[in-house]
């Protein structure tokens, strides 16, 4: 399963309407209804009389905060980055457009319940008043923002589009018959920014008996912002969303918390449709008969290269009943079928913010519609797990892995797994549940679902080495408090290196006690010889270690191709199987580097793995020269659990964080909910804030602020309160 970050084309002329009086004069008579209070961490609360009120201030609060990002969501979901950046993204516009359709977006909201046509009407409100109260903010592109955006998605998450595997070189390929655009996928020299945490903690576990929820979503840094929002219809949620969502994404209320972590499950699949051209016309074969190929014309738009002019590109694009055709292998073209945009999703995105408990939130989750998340619960009595959300039902002789037959309706969906029959794990009797994009089957020690009692598209994800590491961290206590659980989510134990480490050692000590190379790698290797496996700012082993590791990546991922092994079993393998010489000559380059770049090996990894924000000025570099934070977390790459992704940006000497523990919140459910939280650098994306990076060191010690959910207390540390527009 592939996820691509896929967006839709509407017309310009959308965008440039002014705004009328009578607009303005209603926006200016919602923003009294409506408060904010900004506390000393700059995070924005908001309190409506209604869930409107409520999304109107919480897209005013965004657009303060970082305007840029929320308008680049949509840019991107709208298909039209091309005319942003140029050319070069014109086939991931395509793609987009191919997968969401706006004008069936533009009929949910004319045909949506009054209660979500409020909402989506209030989310466009409140952005346009932000753009009318703050006209020296020049948007790129989007000039007025339209209430039937957020229906361009299924399930909220911005950017989490299936395409079954299929990628952009195939897309451009089959649509402009050029074979030189088709890229051989091949692993770098950089660590693979990858997933999410979520732990549950029941009762039994729980120092005070209240269950507990770690939230820990990996992410861009600066892609989910904290926020507060509550109306008197109810609504009290806390947590993070993505830039442009009128819902907490991740988060809690009163009653209960949800994280969600990325699934592998099977939500889209390929069809092969065989081709055949008669009089002219282009059919597709389907039960023994002929069925005609639908036809579309979508035009693509992008700027010039001197930033003077928009073109058009018309492009011809074709469909079968499956779904769009995406690409051509072996004289078969490639329809995808996919449930990327919903309005039930949309539904059960908000809805589950209201939820007050257990069976209220497993009546929402019984939409089914969340395409792309597995999700971690807690409750005030229960934790629970679900694995996926949106299962279509399928013949399970085939291998939904691959392209299916489309000419055999024997390969169409039958309708969706109820929520029961999906992996799901409630209160299990070891009294923890962990998801780190990983397999369901360890999802809680012993008592994990049976891998034998599902079919394979339900659970396709592997094992990886945060799974295994959060399954050692939550078996070892049998008592949690908050801060427990905030110290198990950073826990720095790199876990691939229990097969990577030793085959090292075994192949360095099969060399004669004369080599060269030996003598030179004796000191280095001696000091990976009495590393604990914890990445941590004054480690040299760590930064060893790593350097050495990130050059083994390629041939890592190219060990035995033609079985399906996931992460974990393929490193073990290639541990096993890599030949001495290899393992040693790129520890030997790895050390020879180091040297280069530092003069000595002997490279602490808070020297070389750096946290720096940059302005996001176009034209800005990371910079060796500038203030930066050494961090001790590594990427969830090698097994740690507080991932923190970083390389090497413009042959700089360090490496700099861009991907990883993003919002990080712990959450107990006793009486009162008590929580506490923590953020990349700070809330406010304006370099001239003092919440821009005001969390910053926090963020790199893992030192957790203490989250105001009561208004009582967010009262007592307000900064400032105000009615959007003031």
């Amino acid at each position: 399963m592939k996820y691509l970050f896929l967006f839709l084309f509407v017309p310009i002329q959308l965008f440039s309407q002014k705004f009328t009086p009578t607009e303005i004069a209603k926006w200016k008579q919602q923003a009294k209804q409506i408060t904010i209070i900004r506390d000393n961490w700059g995070i924005a609360h908001v309190y409506g009389k209604t869930d409107a009120d409520a999304v109107f201030g919480l897209l005013f609060a965004q657009c303060e905060d970082d305007f840029k990002r929320v308008e680049m969501n949509y840019i991107e979901k709208l298909g039209r980055m091309a005319e942003v950046e140029g050319e070069g993204e014109l086939w991931q516009d395509l793609l987009n457009r191919l997968v969401l359709d706006s004008a069936e977006a533009v009929k949910d909201f004319k045909n949506s319940q009054p209660w979500l046509k409020k909402l989506l009407q209030a989310y466009a409100d409140g952005i346009n008043f932000y753009l009318y109260k703050n006209p020296k903010v020049k948007p790129m592109l989007l000039k007025r923002f339209q209430p039937w955006y957020p229906l361009l998605w299924t399930d909220g998450s911005i950017g989490a589009i299936s395409t079954g595997g299929l990628n952009i070189n195939e897309l451009k390929t089959f649509y402009t018959g050029d074979h030189s655009s088709v890229a051989k996928i091949e692993m770098d020299e950089e660590e693979l920014p990858s997933g999410s945490n979520g732990f549950a903690i029941g009762p039994s576990l729980s120092a005070s008996g209240n269950p507990m929820l770690y939230i820990n979503p990996h992410v861009t840094f600066y892609f989910r912002p904290e926020i507060h929002m509550n109306s008197n219809e109810g609504l009290n949620a806390y947590g993070a969303v993505t830039w442009g969502q009128f819902f907490i994404y991740q988060g809690f209320n009163e009653y209960c918390g949800w994280m969600h972590t990325s699934s592998s499950v099977d939500v889209a699949d390929v069809y092969a449709e065989t081709i055949v051209k008669k009089n002219n016309r282009t059919y597709y074969e389907y039960n023994k008969g002929l069925k005609l190929i639908i036809r579309k014309t979508i035009t693509l738009r992008y700027k010039s290269k001197n930033g003077d002019s928009m073109i058009n590109k018309p492009i011809q694009v074709f469909y079968t009943h499956h779904g769009p055709i995406m690409a051509e292998r072996d004289g078969k073209w490639l329809a995808l079928k996919h449930n990327n945009r919903s309005m039930n999703g949309l539904i059960q995105s908000w809805q589950r913010t209201k939820a007050k408990g257990f069976a209220d939130f497993k009546k929402v989750m019984n939409l089914r519609q969340n395409t792309s998340n597995n999700t971690v619960f807690a409750d005030k009595n229960n934790i629970a797990y679900w694995h996926g959300n949106f299962v279509p039902k399928r013949d399970p002789k085939c291998d939904w892995s691959k392209p299916v037959d489309g000419s055999d309706s024997s390969t169409e969906w039958q309708g969706l797994h109820k929520l029961d029959e999906t992996v799901h794990v409630y209160n299990p009797d070891n009294g923890w549940i962990q998801n780190c994009n990983s397999t369901p089957f360890t999802s809680a020690g012993v008592n994990s679902p049976a891998k034998s009692a599902f079919p394979t598209y339900m659970a396709p994800d592997g094992e990886n080495f945060r799974g295994i590491n959060a399954v050692r961290v939550l078996s070892k206590k049998n008592s949690f408090t908050i801060n427990d659980l905030i110290a198990a989510g950073y826990d720095t134990y790199l876990s691939a290196f229990e097969s990577l480490i030793p085959a090292l050692i075994k192949a360095y000590d099969s060399y004669l006690e004369k080599d060269s190379v030996k003598i030179q790698l004796k000191e280095p290797l001696e000091v990976l010889r009495q590393w604990d496996g914890y990445s941590s700012e004054n480690s040299v082993a760590t930064t060893l270690a790593i350097e050495w590791a990130q050059r083994l990546q390629t041939k890592i991922f190219q060990t035995a191709p033609n079985e399906q092994l996931d992460q974990v079993a393929r490193t073990r393998r290639y541990a096993e199987t890599a030949p001495a010489a290899d393992l040693v000559s790129q520890f030997l380059n790895t050390v020879t580097d180091l040297k280069r770049r530092f003069n000595t090996w002997q490279v602490a990894w808070g020297e070389i793995n750096r946290y720096q924000r940059l302005t996001g000025n176009v034209a800005e570099k990371f910079d060796d020269n500038a203030p930066s934070l050494a961090v001790g977390m590594a990427a969830s790459t090698w097994g740690c659990l507080p991932s923190f992704v970083s390389r090497s940006f413009n042959r700089s000497m360090k490496r700099y964080g861009y991907n990883g523990n993003s919002f990080i919140c712990a959450v107990e459910f006793g009486k009162k909910v008590k929580a506490k939280s923590l953020l990349t650098g700070g809330v406010n994306g304006n370099p001239s804030s003092k919440h821009f990076g005001d969390q910053a060191e926090m963020y790199t010690k893992g030192k957790f602020k203490d989250v105001l959910y009561y208004k009582e207390d967010v009262k007592k540390h307000a900064e400032r309160t105000y009615h959007p527009g003031e």
